[in-house]
């Protein structure tokens, strides 16, 4: 029908049935005939024929106007679908907790600022949560931490693109050994539970034979994560990344307890394919890309100072 509908748009602006066939290429005959069908499929006249050439009558007049706003949206809907069009339009995009931190401000400016026409609505959300609201339709796209190795599931589309290695860390001044035995008698400061993170280093700790004491929950506040640590409160899991980022390693320990390895995928997860606004999503993963690889986390991060043996520590007056 739209091919119709832009015949009869062509009819009108062309006064005459020659004057659409030149416009559209075909020939009068082929015209008439989607006029025709066109009228058969509304079931009215839409041309007053007792006139030679034939116009449009008072319906034909209400119907052109209709034609002519289907067909622009036509042509705005493939422009949303298309790939190859500026990017335009509302993306909205979720963001895994523990990777909502200010460093994230730079990849999304640099978006909006190239493309002015899209419109950013961002979410911060557990993992889980933000699964769920792409498979409601409540989002376009999430940013999310995956163990490695590991996809969404099914049907969410997931492309890696960064790793982020964790590293246990203590106060500079502290005196906990870099062994599970000494981490468990440890008070922790972790995410609260429901973190991938969390249950990463427990599943850790549980097949060595211990348990985390977990003597704070922050709702991931890295931040303040790392205030506790650096006074001395408890031990800790942070990036290693934002250890560096930091310039902490004046004020705080990196222990690695043996066999200790935690590193997760940084992923873009999505339910399908954004057509317009699938440059502006490239953008992001790029930006972000970036900002793993500029922090350069694939290298452990080490103290400059040697570690004191533990039967050479001075001891901490019991309370």
């Amino acid at each position: 029908m739209l091919d119709d509908l832009r015949a009869l748009v062509e009819f009108a602006q062309a006064g005459s049935i020659a004057g659409a066939a030149d416009r559209l290429y075909r020939t009068p005959s082929a015209i008439t005939r989607q006029l025709q069908r066109l009228e058969a499929a509304l079931g009215a006249e839409l041309l007053d024929r007792s006139v030679k050439p034939p116009r449009l009558n008072s319906l034909g007049s209400r119907v052109l106007e209709q034609a002519r706003d289907l067909l622009q949206r036509t042509e705005a809907m493939k422009s949303v679908a298309s790939r190859d069009a500026e990017p335009h339009g509302l993306l909205r995009i979720g963001l895994a907790h523990a990777l909502a931190e200010a460093t994230l401000i730079k990849p999304i400016r640099a978006l909006t600022e190239k493309y002015p026409k899209v419109r950013l609505r961002l979410l911060s959300a557990l993992t889980g949560e933000l699964f769920n609201r792409l498979l409601a339709g409540e989002l376009d796209v999430a940013v999310v931490f995956l163990p490695e190795g590991k996809t969404a599931p099914s049907p969410l589309l997931t492309n890696i693109i960064a790793s982020d290695r964790m590293e246990i860390v203590q106060s500079a001044a502290g005196n906990i050994d870099d062994d599970w035995e000494s981490l468990s008698r440890a008070p922790w400061v972790l995410n609260p539970s429901g973190c991938l993170l969390r249950a990463s280093l427990i599943d850790q700790m549980e097949r060595a034979g211990f348990t985390p004491m977990v003597a704070a929950e922050i709702h991931y506040n890295i931040h303040l994560q790392l205030a506790l640590i650096q006074s001395g409160y408890g031990v800790g899991l942070l990036p290693a990344r934002f250890i560096a980022r930091k310039n902490c390693r004046d004020t705080v320990e990196v222990l690695r307890p043996p066999s200790f390895d935690l590193r997760l995928s940084v992923a873009i997860t999505r339910i399908g394919q954004l057509g317009a606004l699938e440059r502006a999503v490239e953008l992001l993963e790029h930006g972000i890309r970036h900002l793993f690889e500029a922090a350069d986390t694939t290298k452990p991060v080490t103290r400059s100072r040697r570690r004191v043996p533990a039967n050479r520590r001075e001891a901490r007056p019991r309370k």
